[in-house]
């Protein structure tokens, strides 16, 4: 007991001196100096900045592992070490530091495969940059990575390291290129029921050919062995799985890749039983699965299935519902046992927009198909999306997501935008013998002072040539869905093929408004008022006939048109620019004269329907119909033939494969009726911005009912491309003439569909 007792003692006694030296010593941990050492190509100052030691602070194991630390960072440095020397009063620390070396330049040698331009692409060293080991091994695996998609998957990679003064390297990139290797035969292990050719089909990795290299790619192959699962999964093998695989190499040049499976047995649909569901019955939920009796089973279609039920949830705000599922085999059938955790509906409480820098942020609102304190839908957060694109101000990422913000399971709307510029402007300048010097400007811009305001500008100039046009819509008036525009111009057309030029002078007002009780409708007003004269360019022209009607218009000069016109449309379009579902449908009237004035009186009647459906693969397939119909009545006895019906070429009355305004005749003054079906097969290139579509155009103009005839429709079919660029849509067709059997170019400017 006295032994232990002493021990205790000078324990404490220890404890006490070291406790008391501790102190008496940390006086002496004051930095008084900090120097900095080794550094060739770093500045002092900022390897003194990074350390956060500062003279007049005292030492401490945590601040040198820190200044150790931060220095690492950087990235630039071999080695550090952190010394201290006793001075009088204090410390000085010594900072010691080794740097990596500099690279001065990179020189590529044994590369034929990969030019060097491609290898200085996938490469992240640079001259100017620090030399550090890991890029070496990073930059290895890179160039090897790159050389195995082109089917050398052996190449090996070495650096050479070539000191030079100042601490810089040249550095040489050492490339074996080995042998290409070409996969010669995929063999199968485990398969019964499904053929060795069943599941190659189901591969990108192909076997060496005439026409296929037989490249291997690894991340390629990944993806070929879940095809190959999930195939069998879709065939009613859900115990399918992979057991292993390994690849072999023959002569230094072909590979073997063997694939062994468990294919496991072939299960049928089964019974479906529901559990948890609340919000919907089970009759309701069990009618999205469709399956018909004996139906193999298929994962890929029962996960569909399981996604209607999920929309189903997400449209009645059921956004945190979850759906679990047994699959209980019994015999050769599966059993389906479905799991539904309902959980909160949600509610919105806030939409928050950002990006919107240049139009204001009522604007978007006004599209929003929801509102704060509606349940979450998602046909209407899909709606709104829509809406917001088809403004035309934003571009197409236009990103939506939500926050929930309290214990009831309500959101937060997040609406995020980018800008995209809304106007051009177009200048040009040129030369005739006839008008001289001659140029046009053009001003347009579809969002003026972030109001959505539609303005545009056109002025064509020179000798005999002064046209302009000054157009202003506003589809928001005083805040409404009530739009208001104006339209002032002075314009001369010439149509040569038909011997006669027009003048026209004139302005238009116009009203709409948006109908609250037909979805995506507006109707709108519009007055006009215009003088006109004819100008016949031949009196004696050869090949072509003038009507007596032209030859009237012709003396008499100068007349006048008062006309009023109501346009009701109704755009269901999911995408203005490349719409893949819904309708377009304008039915257009317009009188003209009687009780309006003026010196022409006739009606005209336009209407138009054009469907969007989706088919397979991205293949969207576009159907138009278009009828336009015109009398004269009243004092009239003819139709203007500027208003009258000419087909072919693009634009509304367009029919390709055929010269602009040829139907139904060059020596014709055009149609009183018209009637023409057009069908698109399209599918997108690069997005929206670019498409390409096959076409086919059928229809005729004629001047009686009893005139029309299905068999004799004019009839053109062919290729485009669309394209949508700052000034516009652009677009090139190339339509075969199946009458004349010749083909016809077309351009383009604007949407004809």
């Amino acid at each position: 007991m006295l032994r232990y007792s002493r021990m205790i003692i000078i324990l404490g006694l220890i404890l006490i001196a070291g406790s008391l030296f501790s102190q008496t010593g940390s006086s002496g941990n004051l930095i008084l100096e900090i120097r900095v050492r080794g550094n060739q190509n770093i500045e002092t100052e900022l390897i003194l900045s990074t350390i956060n030691i500062r003279v007049g602070s005292t030492l401490s194991e945590e601040r040198v592992a820190g200044a150790i630390r931060n220095l690492n960072q950087l990235g630039v440095f071999a080695n550090i070490v952190v010394r201290k020397e006793t001075v009088a009063g204090g410390l000085r620390l010594i900072i010691q530091v080794e740097e990596y070396p500099i690279i001065e330049s990179i020189e590529y040698q044994g590369n034929k495969r990969l030019r060097k331009s491609k290898l200085e692409e996938i490469v992240t060293l640079r001259t100017g940059n620090y030399l550090a080991p890991f890029l070496l091994v990073e930059n290895r695996n890179r160039i090897q990575s790159e050389y195995k998609k082109v089917g050398y998957n052996y190449a090996g990679v070495d650096f050479e390291v070539r000191e030079l003064p100042q601490n810089r390297v040249h550095l040489i990139v050492e490339i074996d290129e080995g042998e290409k290797i070409a996969v010669r035969t995929i063999n199968f292990y485990g398969n019964r029921e499904v053929t060795d050719r069943q599941l190659l089909r189901r591969m990108k990795t192909k076997r060496a050919s005439l026409l296929r290299s037989g490249r291997f790619e690894q991340e390629k192959f990944d993806e070929d062995l879940k095809a190959i699962i999930k195939f069998y999964n879709d065939n009613g093998f859900i115990d399918a799985r992979l057991v292993s695989w390994e690849t072999r190499i023959t002569d230094d040049r072909f590979m073997i890749i063997d694939i062994y499976l468990h294919e496991g047995k072939r299960y049928y649909f089964g019974d479906i039983f529901v559990r948890g569901n609340q919000r919907f019955t089970d009759e309701v939920i069990l009618e999205n699965f469709r399956f018909k009796e004996d139906e193999v089973f298929n994962r890929e279609k029962f996960e569909g299935q399981i996604g209607k039920i999920a929309s189903m949830y997400y449209e009645e705000g059921y956004i945190y519902a979850s759906f679990d599922h047994d699959l209980v085999r019994d015999g050769d059938r599966v059993n389906i046992f479905l799991d539904i955790s309902e959980n909160t509906r949600a509610k919105l409480r806030k939409i928050f927009i950002t990006g919107n820098y240049k139009t204001k942020e009522k604007i978007v609102r006004r599209q929003l198909a929801v509102s704060p304190g509606d349940y979450f839908r998602q046909s209407r957060i899909i709606r709104t999306q829509q809406n917001i694109y088809n403004l035309g101000f934003f571009e197409p990422n236009i990103r939506l997501d939500y926050q929930p913000v309290n214990q009831n399971g309500d959101i937060d709307l997040l609406i995020e935008l980018e800008d995209k510029y809304s106007g051009s402007a177009n200048a040009g300048v040129g030369y005739n013998s006839q008008d001289g010097v001659i140029g046009q400007l053009s001003v347009s811009h579809n969002n003026l002072m972030g109001n959505a305001w539609q303005g545009s500008f056109s002025w064509e100039f020179g000798g005999s040539t002064q046209n302009f046009s000054l157009d202003f819509t506003e589809p928001h008036f005083l805040d409404t869905f009530t739009l208001v525009g104006f339209n002032l111009y002075h314009a001369r057309r010439d149509w040569s093929s038909f011997n006669y030029k027009v003048f026209t002078t004139g302005g238009s007002l116009r009203a709409g408004r948006s109908l609250f009780f037909i979805d995506n409708s507006r109707i709108v007003g519009n007055y006009s008022y215009y003088r006109k004269k004819y100008e016949i360019i031949d009196p004696d022209p050869e090949g072509l006939t003038t009507s007596s009607y032209l030859r009237e218009l012709d003396g008499l000069g100068w007349r006048d048109t008062s006309s009023f016109s109501l346009t009701f449309t109704r755009d269901s379009r999911d995408n203005i620019y490349y719409p893949t579902s819904g309708s377009h449908l304008v039915i257009f009237s317009e009188l003209a004269g009687g009780p309006l004035g003026g010196d022409f009186d006739y009606f005209k009647q336009i209407a138009q329907a054009t469907w969007y459906t989706r088919t397979f693969w991205k293949l969207v397939l576009r159907s138009k119909w278009r009828f336009g119909y015109v009398t004269a009545y009243g004092r009239s006895d003819d139709v203007p033939p500027d208003e009258r019906f000419y087909l072919g070429g693009t634009g509304p009355d367009g029919l390709r494969g055929y010269v602009d305004r040829s139907i139904p005749g060059r020596t014709s003054e055009g149609g009183l009726r018209a009637i023409i079906h057009s069908t698109e097969f399209t599918v997108p290139i690069a997005g929206d911005q670019i498409i390409g579509l096959l076409f086919f155009d059928a229809g005729n103009a004629f001047n009686r009912l009893e005139d029309f005839n299905f068999y004799d429709f004019k009839k053109g079919t062919g290729l485009g491309i669309r394209i949508h660029s700052p000034l516009g849509l652009i677009g090139f067709d190339y339509g075969y003439n199946l009458e004349g059997k010749r083909w016809e170019p077309h351009f383009q400017f604007g949407a004809t569909f």
